[in-house]
Order: C-alpha cells, then sequence, then structure tokens
C-alpha cells in the first residue's frame, strides 16, 4: 500500500511519519522540492542524522544545487525507489508538503514536451538583459492559472512554463491534473490539521529554531563555497531573504520577518490546495498526540 503523510510547512510530518515507518518496517520518501538539494539542511528542515539513521529515506541530498528538478522528474525517480522498497516491505510511505509533487503521486502529468535546450538559452539570456519580470508577466498574460500557484518569481518554472508554451502554444497549467484527482488504488492520504493561528505560531517558532541552529551561517557557507546566488536552488523561502541580508536589502530583523511572513504565506497556499481533496483523512494534531495519531493510521491501513 502507498501511504502519504501531508500537510502544510511546520505541522509535524517529520516525528510522525518517522514512528509509522518504523511500525510498519519501511522506508520514507520525501515529497519536498528542495530537502533533494545537498547543502540545503537547516532551512528545509531536513532530517537529522539522527532520524535519518532511524529509518533510510529517499530524496534527501541527492542532487547538487546547479541541478535542476521538477515534480515530474521526482516522480520518475519515486517510481523507482517505490519498486526498491516493495522488495522488502508491503507498504511505501511518502511524507512532505510540495502540492505539484503530492498531485504527480496521485495521478500522473500529462506527455509534457521535454525542455528545448535552445528556447531555455534564449529565455535566461532574456533574464540576465532585463531580469525576471518580463517573463512573469509574460507568463502571467499566457497561463494565468500557473502564476497564482508558485511560490513567487520562480526563475526555473517561469522558464519550464514558458518553454513549454512556446513549443506547444498550450499553457503548461494544461498539461498538469484534472482538477478532480481520483485517487488510485491501495493508496491512502492522511493530512495533519492545526488550527490556522496554531500553525502560524509554529511556523514563527520553527523559523527561530532555525535561525539559532545556524541558517545564516548555513547560507554563508555555499556562498562561500562558489555557488551562485541566483541558483533556482537557492530561490527559497529562508535562503532568498538571508541572501538579501548579505547584499544590504534588509536588516536583520526585516530578514526574520520576511522568512515569518513568507513562510505563513507559503503555508496558506499548501492549505488552499490540499482543501480542494476530499479524499484526504485529516487528523487533529492539535487535539491527538503523535502516538494517537499513529495508531489512527494504523486503525486505517490494517
Amino acid at each position: 500500500m502507498r501511504i502519504i503523510l501531508l500537510g502544510p510547512t511546520a505541522s509535524g510530518k517529520t516525528e510522525l511519519s518517522l514512528q509509522l515507518a518504523e511500525e510498519l518496517g519501511t522506508s520514507i520518501i520525501s515529497a519536498d522540492s528542495r530537502q533533494c538539494y545537498k547543502h540545503l539542511d537547516i532551512g528545509t528542515a531536513k532530517p537529522s542524522k539522527e532520524e535519518l539513521n532511524r529509518v533510510p529515506h529517499f530524496n534527501i541530498s541527492n542532487l547538487e544545487l546547479e541541478e535542476d528538478d521538477s515534480a515530474v522528474k521526482f516522480v520518475e525517480r519515486a517510481e523507482t525507489w517505490e519498486k526498491e522498497i516493495l522488495q522488502h516491505s508491503k507498504h511505501v510511505l511518502y511524507a512532505g508538503g510540495s502540492t505539484l509533487h503530492l498531485t504527480g503521486l496521485i495521478q500522473p502529468f500529462s506527455d509534457i514536451p521535454d525542455s528545448s535546450e535552445e528556447n531555455i538559452a534564449q529565455l535566461n539570456q532574456q533574464i540576465e538583459k532585463e531580469g525576471i519580470e518580463p517573463l512573469y508577466e509574460k507568463l502571467k498574460e499566457v497561463d494565468p492559472k500557473y502564476i497564482s500557484k508558485m511560490d513567487g518569481m520562480n526563475r526555473q518554472r517561469i522558464i519550464r512554463a514558458l518553454d513549454v508554451w512556446i513549443q506547444t502554444g498550450k499553457p503548461f497549467s494544461s498539461f498538469h491534473q484534472k482538477e478532480e484527482l481520483t485517487l488510485p488504488k491501495n493508496t491512502i492520504v492522511f493530512g495533519l490539521h492545526h488550527p490556522r493561528e496554531k500553525l502560524y505560531d509554529r511556523i514563527n517558532q520553527r523559523v527561530d529554531n532555525m535561525l539559532e541552529q545556524g541558517l545564516i551561517e548555513e547560507v554563508q557557507s555555499i556562498l562561500a563555497q562558489g555557488y551562485s546566488k541566483d541558483l533556482q536552488s537557492l530561490q527559497t523561502v529562508g535562503y532568498r531573504e538571508v541572501i538579501t541580508y548579505f547584499d544590504g536589502g534588509l536588516t536583520k530583523e526585516e530578514m526574520i520577518e520576511k522568512i515569518k511572513t513568507n513562510t505563513r504565506r507559503y503555508a496558506k497556499r499548501q492549505l488552499t490546495w490540499f482543501r480542494r481533496w476530499d479524499f484526504i483523512e485529516w487528523l487533529d494534531a492539535d487535539k491527538f498526540s503523535v502516538e494517537e495519531m499513529k495508531e489512527q493510521v494504523l486503525g486505517f491501513i490494517s
């Protein structure tokens, strides 16, 4: 059986997924769009070394920062990992909150054309000359539906969406799943729920903890190794605000508040997306302990 544990950022997916994996004797596949990158540890709330030792994980630190990734590529990798896991376990457990990654697991993407190197090069050149804003506005014109689901001016996603539009004349969003998804057989989806104010408090606390753990130093180390601050992998909440702080665009206090604000906005978008899925079995994470929720999940799948 395929078990998917989803929820907005800071909802508590990590510990519950660990306990479930231990109980079921299986591994965890991270359905997170940034934990797959090496060096992005603190800012992505990547499982600790101790947690990784407790349970085998996939899609953690398997890509270099320069590598492009997408929900389509993630689903392709996940298919291989599932086969490997099912050789020794009856269950496959996914945990994460990246909406396109999760959507791709539930209903495969339509046939999307491969990237055009020529288009990609031309779009990158245009960005270098004019900045990202003109392409963002163009995509808003030709594919407003996709723009509404994006996390800010995401360079990689803008380029890919415009590349597909140039090749096909069709909006990138038209290649995605239907609005109403049908849950595949042998798949069950659980979601962690907190009252919004409680979730926002958890987000604020998580940001404070990340800063105490060394988020600023982590970004500093990445840049000191020669990585470009313009890499798509670094256009992520937490990292981009710290980089702006380094560039003098924010004070430290403004940076901290900006990370919290942008993380809360991201969580709100995740929740809006998840509410469309009536097949989610919601777990009241504010009312029940991790152990109690684990037993609830086991009761569903037994």
